[in-house]
C-alpha cells in the first residue's frame, strides 16, 4: 500500500475513484448516507478548483482504496460561517479536513493517521495554525447503531483534536432508511498546528 498527496491530473484522474469511496464509505454507520454520483462529482469540484485543496490517496497497487482531503476553511465558508461565528475564530487560520475514507479492509494498518499527517502538513505549508473538521452525531439508541460499534473520538483526540464547543454545524442528505432528506448535526473537531 501507498499513500501520497495528489495534485493536477492525478487529483483530476482520481476524483471519480474519491466520488465512488465516498458512496460506499458514508453508507455505513454514523453517516448512513444514500449518496449518488451525480452530487458527488459536483461536491468534489471544490478540489479541482481551490488552489490550497489537498487530496490523499491511499493505492492498492492501482487501485484507490482510500482517500482524505482537505481544503483553506474559507472554501466552505457558505457551509460553516454560521458555525464559526461565536467562536471569535478567523476561518482565514484554519484548514478543513474534509472527509477520510477508508474501505473497510485496509483499516487499522496507520493509513488515518498518514491522511491526518499529510493534511496537518499541506496545512501548515498554506500557514494555517488550526485543523478541523466535523463528525456527525446520532443518537445512541439509534436503531441501525452497529452493536460492535467504536466511535473514533480515543483516534482524534490521541492525533490532538479536541470538540470545539459553540460551533454546531448542520447539513441535510439522504440517510439509507428515509424516503427523502433529512437535517443532520456535525460537531466540530480542532486542533492548533503550532
Amino acid at each position: 500500500m501507498r499513500v501520497e498527496v495528489l495534485t493536477g491530473a492525478a487529483l483530476d484522474a482520481a476524483l471519480d475513484d474519491v466520488a465512488r469511496l465516498r458512496i460506499a464509505v458514508f453508507r455505513d454507520w454514523p453517516y448512513l448516507y444514500d449518496g449518488d454520483l451525480a452530487y458527488e462529482r459536483a461536491y468534489l469540484q471544490t478540489y479541482r478548483d481551490s488552489p490550497g485543496a489537498v487530496l490523499v490517496g491511499a493505492f492498492d497497487g492501482d487501485r484507490l482504496v482510500g482517500a482524505a482531503t482537505g481544503t483553506p476553511m474559507e472554501d466552505h465558508s457558505d457551509d460553516f460561517a454560521s458555525a464559526f461565528a461565536e467562536t471569535g475564530l478567523d476561518l482565514s487560520r484554519i484548514f478543513y479536513c474534509a472527509e477520510s475514507v477508508l474501505l473497510p479492509g485496509y483499516r487499522g494498518r496507520g493509513v488515518g493517521h498518514r491522511f491526518f499527517d499529510l493534511r496537518e502538513a499541506h496545512a501548515r505549508a498554506l500557514g494555517r495554525t488550526c485543523s478541523a473538521f466535523c463528525a456527525v452525531q446520532r443518537p445512541a439508541d439509534h436503531p441501525l447503531r452497529p452493536a460492535d460499534y467504536a466511535p473514533l473520538d480515543p483516534f482524534w483526540r490521541k492525533r490532538g483534536y479536541e470538540p470545539l464547543d459553540g460551533a454546531p454545524a448542520h447539513f441535510r442528505w439522504k440517510d439509507i432508511d428515509q424516503p427523502t432528506e433529512t437535517d443532520h448535526s456535525l460537531q466540530f473537531w480542532i486542533k492548533s498546528l503550532t
